[in-house]
């Protein structure tokens, strides 16, 4: 059995710098199969980085404070969730989370199996310069940053 306090968790920014508090659960607990990770996000914050699914991993998100808006599928389809709901996302349904509001909003991921990505199994969503449209990218593991590549031309992106 482990125990942690939240606030006893470093934060770690998301390496794409679209939230600061970022606090990494699983990792403090020593979990290996699943993953929590706690947020709290100001106005213009998200979860991640963009549109994006986990092929490999179940996905949910409670929101303890503020409401958060999810857009989903990639037709730009969104839903709000409020503190007090939690919202669920089956394994290659894209998704992604962010502060829409003036407030901030508290919230928890949790991921199942695993506690890291299976990254050849991450695919997302953003623009191409070579395409000159959104189009599906994968994403390689992240050392020093991220590299994210178009799957239709093959254009290479790298995030510091």
């Amino acid at each position: 059995m482990e125990r942690v306090t939240i606030d006893d968790i470093d934060p770690e920014p998301h390496p794409m710098g679209v939230n600061r508090e970022r606090r990494n659960v699983s990792d403090a607990l020593g979990a290996e199969e699943m993953s929590a990770v706690h947020y709290e996000l100001e106005p213009g914050e998200s979860f991640s980085g963009g549109l994006h699914t986990h092929h490999d991993q179940e996905e949910c998100f409670y929101i303890m404070e503020g409401v958060a808006t999810f857009e989903h599928g990639t037709d730009g389809e969104e839903t709000k969730v409020e503190a007090g709901e939690i919202i669920y996302f089956d394994p290659g349904e894209f998704q992604c989370g962010r502060n829409k509001s003036d407030d901030t909003v508290v919230g928890l991921a949790l991921a199942a199996p695993g506690s890291q990505h299976n990254w050849e199994d991450l695919e997302s969503f953003a623009p191409c310069g070579e395409c000159g449209e959104v189009t599906p990218h994968g994403v390689e593991e992240p050392v020093d940053g991220f590299t994210i590549f178009c799957k239709e031309c093959g254009n290479e992106m790298r995030l510091a």
